[in-house]
């Protein structure tokens, strides 16, 4: 008999406290509890340096990785504070090394210290403090010499005080990742060399040097641009810059609700068009945006409409040519952004990426602005990098349509699934982690949704017309469904049906798989909604695991497109539509209701379908599935007694929607 469990209470409830706040959740604060949650450990310890550097105390960092596993952060600035804090009633050891939400960072915004900072939470140092098996700090300030040593968040002893040279000042913290916390501490070198790199392009003039411990004595590299990005783009490009690099710089204050305080936003970027060697990359307050968020959509958004004018303008399209998308750009540029904030809403603590609606207006002004001026200024310039873009644009049109056109009547052997399916177009990368697959809606869509994906990931596969509702078709006339039998090749995985019927596809194996995501995007409307529900049951009687594995998913569709002032909202929802006319507080707007994805231009596809960044995608999970399935059934099946019998019941509900005029 099994063992009744424990009743769920009011002494179910527990509390973590102290250290045990991070050491059993580590993923919390680090984002993962595996190497690069202690990787980024590191980087909270490293940030505060660099915030000090930044400041004008102390222009060398140096980083030593020893065999051992052990890492040592030093730094030549004024020293943290240790003393006694009359105000709080503490040692300002204890907050900022022994108490989460502690720091000197949170008042930064007044133009006092750290105004622009990497570190505002007041987490990081003593975050990884509590992660380690062992810390030692050691301060030099004031004339004194003050050490500290930790023990898995235990301070150990007493803070030892002794006399030091008043020229000599710094902080030096050495500590050993616990493997009690982090699943894994062993960091490569690799990782340290990279982050000072980048550290070194963003922090013009501060050195960085990296040590590591070898079998005799330690190895050394040492990185500095003296003039940050702009050193660091003409490396990048090296003889093959085809326009002069570029650096621009400016300040901007504003807020990113009205009911918010101004803050202050320091913008630079260097950039060159050199299609040999493209590279983008973000980084704000030093940290660099692996995953982009408002930096990345105003530079796309920049870029794209100030190059689309000028080719217009100058008549370089060819009549009834497509405009130009972001790839097409991207191709041919080399960017790197390099901005500070006062105020930073980062997407979590890990500072991957930052989503502040002012930031994100303020450096598209900016851009906008600059690259106008440039365009004109330069007009050789000009023409190198549209004639660069056009290129790029119309190699990828020529590969697409060369994809397309070539056809094939065999459905066997090992011919490519771009050549046996028609109309579907597939994406450059073979890496199956990141391929996606959607699933549009007749022509119209597919051609919107392929000038607006990004090519490198996201392959696209049309439905042409209604779909065969699989629920009540006999596995006879499923197969014989070019439209159902098409798709499947596409995805490759096979069926998970034994029928005699089945004689082109092969049985269910879920390695065979060549997406990561099966993503279905329809329009708004009810013909969209019923296309996709003909799919989701689809995918439910033939291949049920992909949606068990949670593999497929549903891409919302904005219903209205509001803009005021020169700016756009996408609303999803009426609540959402609501909300945004309600900030907008009287101001004069034009909403318009979304006319479906074929009349979507490319931007507004990428920003509000494709982007993985900005896009919204529901996973489908089982329960919902089985529940879309049967609810279809009743409405659209055999089952006319049912259906009467619901109308009857919810058919109150939707009047107000009914066309009966």
């Amino acid at each position: 008999m099994a063992k009744r469990k424990q009743e769920y209470g009011n002494e179910s409830i527990s509390m973590l406290e102290g250290a045990d706040r991070v050491r059993k959740r580590p993923g919390v604060i680090f984002g993962s509890d595996g190497l690069e949650g202690c990787e980024h450990a590191v980087f909270e310890i490293l940030s505060n340096a660099i915030d000090e550097a930044r400041e004008g105390f102390g222009k060398e960092i140096v980083v030593t990785h020893f065999r051992d596993g052990r890492i040592q952060v030093e730094d030549f600035g004024r020293g943290c504070p240790v003393d006694w804090n009359e105000k709080v009633g503490k040692y300002n050891w204890e907050l900022v090394f022994c108490e989460l939400y502690a720091g000197g960072k949170y008042d930064n915004n007044g133009g006092d210290n750290y105004e622009y900072s990497l570190g505002l939470n007041g987490l990081g140092a003593c975050a990884t403090q509590y992660t380690a098996r062992f810390m030692d700090v050691i301060v030099r300030r004031d004339g004194k010499r003050y050490d500290l040593h930790f023990e898995k968040g235990q301070l150990i002893g007493e803070m030892k005080v002794s006399p030091a040279d008043r020229k000599k000042t710094g902080t030096t913290i050495t500590w050993l990742p616990d493997l009690e916390v982090f699943t894994q501490t062993d960091i490569p070198d690799e990782y340290f060399k990279d982050v000072l790199h980048r550290q070194a392009v963003v922090n013009a003039g501060i050195t960085f040097r990296f040590k590591t411990q070898a079998e005799r004595g330690f190895d050394e590299t040492t990185y500095v641009y003296e003039n940050g990005i702009a050193d660091y783009v003409a490396e990048l490009a090296g003889e093959h810059a085809h326009t002069p690099i570029q650096f621009w710089t400016g300040e901007r204050v504003g807020r990113d609700r009205p009911d918010k305080p101004d803050y202050k936003v320091k913008l630079s970027c260097a950039f060159c068009f050199c299609p040999a060697a493209h590279t983008i990359e973000h980084y704000h307050n030093s940290s660099w945006l692996e995953h982009g968020g408002a930096p990345e959509k105003a530079m796309r958004s920049a870029f794209l409409s100030a190059m689309d004018g000028w080719l217009k303008q100058n008549g370089k399209y060819n009549k009834t040519e497509a405009k130009i998308t972001w790839p097409d750009v991207q191709e041919t540029l080399i960017f790197v952004s390099n901005d500070f904030s006062t105020q930073t809403s980062y997407e979590n603590q890990t500072k991957k990426a930052v989503n502040n609606r002012f930031i994100q207006e303020s450096m598209t002004d900016f851009l906008r602005e600059h690259l106008q001026i440039f365009l004109i200024e330069n007009p050789q310039a000009a023409e190198e990098a549209a004639r660069q873009i056009l290129v790029s644009k119309r190699s990828r049109e020529a590969g697409e349509k060369a994809r397309l056109s070539i056809k094939s009547k065999s459905l066997a052997g090992s011919v490519d699934i771009a050549n046996r399916v028609q109309k579907f177009v597939d994406c450059r990368t073979k890496d199956v982690s990141r391929r996606e697959l959607y699933i549009v809606e007749g022509d119209s869509a597919l051609g919107s949704v392929k000038l607006g994906r990004d090519a490198e990931f996201q392959g696209i596969m049309p439905v042409r017309g209604k779909i065969l509702n699989c629920l009540k078709a006999d596995y006879g006339k499923i197969f014989k469904s070019e439209i159902i039998t098409d798709l499947l090749k596409v995805m490759g995985c096979g069926v998970e049906v034994h029928d005699k019927h089945n004689k082109d596809l092969s049985l269910f194996n879920l390695d065979n798989l060549r997406w990561n995501k099966i993503v279905i995007c329809t329009d708004a409307d009810v013909d969209g909604y019923q296309i996709r529900t003909l799919i989701l049951t689809m995918l439910w009687r033939l291949t049920p695991t992909l949606i068990q594995e949670g593999y497929v998913y549903i891409a919302e569709s904005p219903l209205y497109e509001i803009a005021s002032g020169g700016k756009t909202w996408f609303a999803y929802s009426e609540k959402e539509k609501a909300d945004i006319l309600t900030e907008l507080d009287g101001k004069k707007a034009t909403l318009q209701r979304s006319k479906g994805l074929g009349e979507n231009d490319p931007e507004m596809m990428w920003m509000t379908t494709m982007n993985p960044d900005s896009r919204r995608l529901i996973r489908v999970m089982p329960t919902e599935a089985e529940v879309t399935a049967r609810v279809f059934d009743l409405l659209l099946g055999e089952n006319a007694q049912g259906r009467k019998e619901h109308i009857a019941e919810n058919g109150y509900k939707y009047l107000d929607l009914a066309d009966i005029s």
